[in-house]
Order: structure tokens, then sequence, then C-alpha cells
């Protein structure tokens, strides 16, 4: 199955049809430019063909949504950024987005309304919950991830921005995996380090880095897997591992990456 090549339309050669998809998948900076988070790209969209989903992407047509621009203070650049993606989505009648960055999925739900950019726009964490609670994604119990340890690292635009704590979680369970929690998760969850601009910048001088002090956070927990639902999160976890030596038994994946290992996809 890896090994299968899947044709992904854009906007642009679905309207020339005149057809419409039922979900915008949008990439994102990383999941269009980071060779690490294209892996979750192709996991995303391997699912997405699986289930018969009808989906399309921007492409060259999609930019930066501007999160970075304006959480480093530049609001002008924000703006243009913004207004530029309202312009393309609004121009093909966009309704539904779907997006595996929380940084995109909370600019776009919660900021280009005032912009004049209103859509339904779901993290791919709880599309893929529904997905499952639909019965469209089966997952056998006693797959290859029971019992299994993995902890899950909220991030802070899906978590504390936007109260998504659950389907992260309801998506490990449905792995039938063991699914232990740091001690500080949820609403303590503790940050990864790269939000709000820190990603493009080294870190303050201080004791320990951010992304160090929650590695250590994970590994204390005994898993194998750390999981996550953020490009920026993936980062920062997985340098947190190779400081702490631990590549060899410790991996950091997403959630799309650990169903489509589960259905045999990836």
């Amino acid at each position: 199955m890896s090994d299968v090549t899947f044709s992904v339309p854009t906007m642009a050669e679905l309207a020339a049809k005149g057809e419409s998809p039922e979900v915008l998948f949008w990439v994102g900076c990383a999941g269009s430019f980071d060779d690490r988070y294209k892996r979750v790209t192709k996991s995303f969209v391997k699912i997405l063909h699986a289930v018969n989903i009808k989906f399309a992407v921007l492409g060259t047509e999609e930019t930066c949504t501007g999160d970075p621009a304006r959480r480093a203070g530049n609001e002008f650049l924000f703006q243009m950024q913004a207004m530029n993606n309202i312009q393309v989505l609004n121009g093909y009648g966009i309704k539904k987005v779907v997006t595996a960055c929380p940084h995109c999925f909370n600019t776009i739900k919660n900021e280009y309304p005032e912009l004049g950019g209103s859509y339904e726009v779901v993290h791919h964490s709880t599309f893929l919950q529904n997905l499952i609670s639909e019965g469209k994604i089966k997952l056998k119990e006693g797959g290859s991830f029971k019992g299994r340890k993995i902890t899950y690292h909220d991030s802070c635009y899906l978590g504390r921005a936007n109260n998504v704590y659950e389907a992260p979680r309801a998506v490990l369970e449905a792995l039938d995996a063991d699914l232990v929690e740091m001690k500080r998760c949820r609403t303590t969850g503790l940050c990864c380090g790269a939000g709000g601009g820190q990603m493009f910048k080294e870190p303050e001088k201080g004791n320990k880095d951010i992304n160090v002090a929650r590695t250590e956070e994970a590994l204390s927990t005994g898993a194998a897997t750390i999981a996550v639902a953020c490009p920026f999160c993936m980062t920062m976890m997985s340098d947190g591992v190779k400081n702490k030596e631990r590549e060899a038994d410790v991996q950091v994946k997403d959630l799309a990456e650990l169903i489509a290992e589960a259905q045999g996809l990836s």
C-alpha cells in the first residue's frame, strides 16, 4: 500500500470541471515544505482516499495564514496574508476546511471571520475522531498498537486556545494502545516552546529549554511513542528526544501517521 501514489486534486482543477469537494484540506507551510511534516500530509491524504472523502487542496494558491507574522507583532503582514487567503477561499465558495496544523486551525477559525472569511474549520484530530466514531475508519482490537505505551502532548492552540482535548485522546484510544498521561496535561499542559513566534528565534537564556523540559516529562511516562497533533510540537519534541539521545527507542509521531500505520496505509 505504501507504494501507491494518489492524485491530489486542486481547487482550480475541480472548479474547471464544475465540481466542489466535501472539504478543503489546508496543508499549511510545514505540511508543504518541512520534510518531516510532509509525511504527516501524505498519511492524512492516504486516509482521506481510503475512506472516499472528496477533498481538494489549494496548491500554489495557498499561502501562509499569517499566524507567525501576527504572533511576532507584524499586524500589517498578517492582514495582507489573511486577506489574500480569504479572497481565494471565498472565490471558490469554500465552506469546510480541515487542517493538521493547530496554528492554521486557530487563525482561520477564530481570526479570519473579522476580515470577511467565515468557514467551518476542523482540526484533523477531530476529523479523524469523527471518521472513527462513524465507522468509516475501522481499527482492529489487538492490532499493532495493543499494549504499546503512548503519551500525548497537548498543543497550546488546540487545547487551551480551542478546548480540543478529548478528540486526540479518543483517536489514540481507538488504537487499543496504553495511553499514559504526563502530569501536566490538558488545561495544565506545558507548551513545547515554539508558540507565539518562538519557533523562528533562539530561546531566551535560562536554565533549560522548554522543549527539553517537556520531553523529559514525556520520557518519564515510559512511553515509546510521543503523539503530537501539530507541526511545531513535532519539531520541538523531536529535537528534545535527540537532545536526550533517545531516538533509538522513542518515536514522535502525528495522529494521522499512527492511524495510517494501524490501517496498513503507511
